[in-house]
């Protein structure tokens, strides 16, 4: 014999229950079938809608009736043909008559006590095992129905009923014994006391019934029918990467489903547990899938983990105080002052020093718990031996559980150390001495952050998602996301990277999908269905989401979005950025952003500050990592000076190569910011305080070779005009290069504590005399670089080396 269950959703509508007949003719072709279900989807939140407006002497309860007795009309109606409707839907009716009697009952007293509760609860269930039983016996004759309540025999603890299983388990034997049919069809959910009150078994209860059943009667299986491919490591619905757990223990199934895995009901495992009997649980919409199996044997697993749960709407409550310290009883009195209120302890953990007991509840009992442990130690707390008890809302638990994973050394740690990385702050800690469930209680935000980075740790094979948020998405921008979508493959399958761009912007409009946008669609996306673009709400987009992993690349030469870095870093989101204003910005403000990026430990990149591509930061961060120091640097560090001045002669005016170095990408926007020697400035006092040095720009002298004129303009066109009126000018720097059989190179240097950036003529024998194009160079002097520096040579500007340096910062961080 094998008892089947079948959910709401399976039982949702007419449609769902002919995919659920056909699997109970299917099985019954070859054992005994005893098949239990739930009501209709929804139906017992809508019958408890009803309850509560009655109660509350709102006369719309008659309307949510009609609706519910609509459902079941128009649900048989589908199933049975008319020739046979009549007398089916007549008792229908009665059903619902008795129902709206119970309502204008509670309508008129103004009250709902638990007992009627119970009663109006119950049919859901009995109006939906009628529908299906009357359903199953037109293609099944040999079929029959039989009300739960006259088998199940609880105590009078309406809401969730506690079994009374001598009476229960002979009265269902003995039913079963006497009856020949092959389907039997019992509504789950309800039961009735010894004295024939109506009952319920607790929401999910229908599960339980099953259990119930199949452990009085021996049977083979018990198969719970639902709407997924069994238990999975992980919510579904929240961790879009969560695999089915083929096999798994019943203890492992207990503790997954007592921390929140909805699939299966938690007291569900016991009685059938007792009796050895295995569950299984699958799927009415895909019946073939295999689904998962419970046991006291299932197959053996390389991983320890088995899943990841949780319990939302939890509530912390913390007893404390010296007068409990070495004191007998106190957990005793705790625990009593709450049961005699009926409340539930979800999660236990107490202070080696007996200082103080912490327990998770649901929110919902908050205030009662904590009026009843006050009144129950108000001398203590008199007498300051007992500080009232602390209470802390909105918080969720998170379980690891596995039945292997006592056997495994540092998975607390691992834990511990992945919410850690992603800034979910842990409150509390509980982990059970049989060592298959690790707790623990985090802030409600951060249960969707938590639950994919733990999932993405314990069962991808180490695949790292990141989550990009663009802002700046011209020229640069645009080579990045490009070269995201064409590696993008590359980089998950051989280095377990998932890259997803989740935000993008310009300076007009933002656009946002928290699923990863479109690669190959961005512009469509931003132009189509951007919002207008705003800083203050691009950072609380981004603090909203709270994605794990979740990184700020910066591709503007913004000041504003410059300081934003602080807002990100704070919320332990990484910030990757070529603009280098916050680098080179008051000391102060340099140290401040890398102390936040520690503390938070959100990574803080800006390779790209220096040289676009080349690895320049990151040589000097290895220098003075591995103990050496840099006394001296020399360096060519613009990339459109030296296009600029490498293409300018007397063929080629000023004017012209300037304006070409801007179309080619070279030179900022206001190319003013690279001819002034500001941006030089900035790269040698990244490099200056990168070494280890204190320096501000305003200590670098900055010797201009630009009539002052030409950087007072107010317009780009006004400073090209200029360039042309003062031709001569720079003219006459290219005769003097000539004259002194040497090449213009801006050079930035620093030595002894001081720093300079200005043009300077090259003559043949030095280094930088053959840097063509738009490369850069340095050249770092240090105490194991003496005689000949280390030097550091490539492409130092262009839209697709700055790209690729970006790129790179970001794998970076992924391969952390």
């Amino acid at each position: 014999m094998k008892v089947l269950k079948f959910g709401g959703t399976s039982v949702a509508n007419a449609q769902n229950i002919k995919l659920v007949l056909d699997i109970v003719a299917n099985k019954a072709k070859e054992d005994k079938i005893i098949v239990v279900v739930s009501a209709l989807s929804k139906i017992t939140d809508t019958l408890h809608l009803a309850a509560a407006k009655a109660a509350a002497n709102d006369e719309n309860f008659k309307e949510i009736i009609a609706e519910i007795e609509k459902i079941h009309l128009d649900t048989l109606k589908q199933l049975i043909p008319v020739s046979e409707q009549s007398s089916l839907l007549s008792h229908i009716k009665r059903i619902i008559n008795h129902l709206e009697t119970l309502l204008d009952g509670c309508f008129l007293l103004g009250e709902l006590s638990a007992r009627t509760l119970d009663t109006i609860l119950s049919f859901g269930e009995l109006l939906s095992s009628y529908v299906i039983a009357e359903a199953l016996k037109q293609n099944l004759k040999n079929s029959s129905y039989k009300d739960s309540r006259e088998l199940i025999k609880t105590n009078n603890n309406f809401g969730k009923a506690n079994v009374n299983f001598d009476i229960t388990n002979l009265l269902i034997t003995d039913f079963f014994n006497a009856n020949e049919n092959q389907v039997v069809v019992m509504p789950g959910f309800i039961s009735s006391s010894t004295d024939g009150i109506s009952t319920t078994l607790g929401r999910g209860g229908s599960d339980y019934t099953a259990a119930i059943v199949a452990a009085a009667l021996n049977a083979t299986d018990l198969e719970i029918w639902t709407d997924v491919n069994g238990m999975f490591t992980a919510n579904p619905k929240i961790v879009k990467q969560a695999q089915p757990i083929a096999t798994i223990s019943y203890q492992e199934a207990m503790e997954l489903s007592h921390f929140g895995a909805k699939v299966l009901y938690p007291p569900t495992i016991q009685p059938v547990l007792q009796k050895n009997i295995p569950i299984h649980i699958k799927n009415t919409f895909d019946p073939e899938v295999e689904g998962t199996f419970i046991s006291n044997n299932p197959l053996t697993s390389t991983n320890p983990v088995k899943g990841i749960s949780h319990i939302e709407n939890i509530t912390l409550i913390t007893l404390e105080g010296p007068g409990m310290i070495g004191v007998s009883g106190s957990s005793k009195r705790l625990f009593e002052v709450l049961s005699h209120v009926h409340i539930n302890v979800i999660f236990i953990t107490q202070a080696s020093s007996e200082h103080s007991i912490c327990i998770g509840i649901l929110n919902e009992d908050a205030e009662q718990a904590e009026i009843a442990i006050n009144k129950a130690f108000e001398v203590e707390i008199a007498q300051n031996k007992v500080d009232p008890c602390i209470v802390e809302k909105n918080l969720c638990i998170i379980a690891l559980v596995g039945e292997k994973m006592k056997n495994h050394q540092g998975l607390s740690g691992k834990m511990f150390s992945t919410l850690g990385k992603n800034n979910v702050n842990i409150r509390a800690i509980a982990q059970g001495a049989s060592e298959r469930n690790i707790s623990v209680v985090i802030n409600e935000r951060d249960v969707k952050k938590a639950l994919n980075t733990l999932h993405e740790r314990f069962f991808e094979d180490n695949t790292k998602q990141l989550n990009l948020f663009v802002m700046g998405v011209g020229n640069v921008g645009e080579i990045f996301i490009s070269q995201i979508a064409q590696q993008k493959k590359f980089l998950k399958e051989n280095l377990k990277i998932n890259l997803r761009v989740i935000a993008v912007s310009n300076s007009r409009k933002m656009h946002f999908d928290e699923d990863g946008i479109e690669l190959k669609k961005w512009k469509e996306a931003l132009d189509e269905n951007g919002e207008t673009a705003n800083q203050d709400l691009f950072v609380s987009k981004v603090k909203e989401l709270n994605l794990r992993n979740s990184i700020f690349v910066d591709i503007t030469a913004n000041e504003g979005v410059s300081r934003l870095y602080e807002r990100f870093l704070k919320e332990s989101v990484g910030v990757v950025t070529c603009n280098k204003i916050a680098c080179a910005s008051e000391y102060n403000n340099y140290i401040h952003l890398k102390n936040l990026s520690r503390q938070y430990n959100a990574p803080f990149l800006y390779e790209t500050n220096v040289g676009a591509g080349l690895p320049i930061i990151d040589t000097v961060k290895n220098l003075i990592a591995s103990g050496d120091k840099v006394h001296k640097i020399q360096a060519v560090l613009s990339g459109s000076l030296n296009f600029i001045f490498n293409n300018f002669d007397d063929k080629n005016s000023f004017h012209d190569v300037v304006k070409e170095a801007g179309v080619q990408g070279f030179t900022e926007p206001d190319p003013t910011i690279d001819l002034s020697g500001i941006d030089v400035a900035r790269k040698i006092l990244i490099l200056i305080r990168e070494s280890g040095y204190k320096m501000d720009i305003e200590e670098i002298a900055n010797e201009a070779f630009m009539p002052a004129a030409c950087l007072q303009t107010n317009s780009n066109e006004a400073f090209f005009a200029s360039l042309i009126e003062h031709a001569a000018h720079f003219d006459g720097l290219y005769q003097k290069a000539i004259s002194k059989e040497s090449r213009l190179k801006y050079v930035a240097q620093f030595e002894n504590g001081k720093a300079s950036v200005g043009l300077q003529f090259i003559p043949k024998e030095h280094p930088f005399y053959n840097l063509e194009g738009k490369d850069n160079i340095v050249l770092f002097y240090t105490d194991r670089y003496v005689d000949q520096p280390l030097l550091i040579k490539g492409a130092g500007a262009g839209a697709a080396v700055t790209a690729s340096g970006i790129f790179a910062d970001v794998i970076r961080i992924g391969n952390v």
